[in-house]
């Protein structure tokens, strides 16, 4: 085999570092509002690899709103309700639209007629009730926790993200297009999710020697957000034979409220 020149070798990393340089702003236009110079090169192609460390950094900005609240002297109630409000914001409501659709879908009879439903533009009952869930259930789980508030905005909002990547890699897509099919032709192996994973689970045994008795915080942001991510795919997986793009969104969105709710168990404030 002919040896590859440093001058090659160079060009090859440098393009390399490019493409993912530009895939990650795809990833941020994609993901959030947040905007971006309209002459910037974006590329859209394999952004869900970066989900979840766009989830991370949404979590440490809403922690760093959530401190600044709180310097301000605002209640925990309301910093959370404006918190969890941000949170939509920032991604323009993207995952809870597909939450909502997917509420609608799955609440009809008629197996073969859910994906028709869930295409619809208009918000049913279900799908609104769905929203309202959600939401209470995201700021009263926020409402309860007295510290480590940014630490657990991170690891939630990382999760959930993994959670879609999870469900994107391991079950067929059931649309030949859609607003995620182009997820699912760029990300075809599981072992995609593995480097965020690792990631994950570092971040959480890192926490262990940031105290004594850290054992359980520690194992509800690994072991409970693995596992709450591995559920919640399954679970719409088993329901419609496969996924949408709105079911992506409803991953994400009932990782994050069903996390959350987890991080309240007594012995994650120790």
């Amino acid at each position: 085999m002919p040896r590859l020149s440093s001058m090659q070798i160079w060009g090859d990393l440098k393009a390399s570092l490019q493409t993912s340089v530009f895939t990650l702003l795809g990833a941020i236009a994609f993901y959030t509002c947040i905007p971006i110079p309209h002459q910037w090169r974006l590329e859209f192609n394999g952004i869900a690899r970066w989900a979840p460390l766009i989830g991370l950094a949404i979590g440490g900005l809403l922690g760093l709103l959530d401190s600044g609240l709180h310097g301000l002297g605002m209640p925990v109630l309301v910093r959370s309700a404006v918190v969890v409000a941000v949170w939509v914001g920032i991604t323009g409501g993207l995952h809870l639209d597909g939450a909502m659709d997917t509420a609608d879908g799955l609440a009809v009879i008629d197996p073969q007629r859910r994906l028709e439903v869930m295409a619809d533009s208009h918000t049913g009952a279900f799908g609104s009730m769905v929203a309202v869930l959600i939401l209470l259930l995201k700021t009263t789980a926020l409402a309860t926790l007295s510290s480590d508030r940014c630490l657990a905005l991170m690891v939630v909002a990382a999760w959930r993200r993994w959670g879609q990547l999870l469900a994107i890699v391991r079950y067929p897509y059931l649309k030949a297009t859609g607003k995620g099919a182009f997820h699912k032709i760029a990300i075809c192996s599981v072992w995609e999710t593995v480097p965020t994973l690792l990631l994950l689970l570092s971040f959480s045994i890192l926490t262990l020697g940031w105290g004594q008795n850290r054992w359980l915080v520690g194992s509800l942001m690994g072991i409970g957000g693995c596992t709450i991510s591995l559920l919640t795919g399954a679970w719409f997986n088993h329901k419609l034979g496969g996924h949408t793009g709105d079911t992506y969104g409803a991953v994400v969105e009932w990782t994050e409220a069903l996390l959350l709710c987890a991080l309240t168990l007594k012995g994650w404030s120790v």
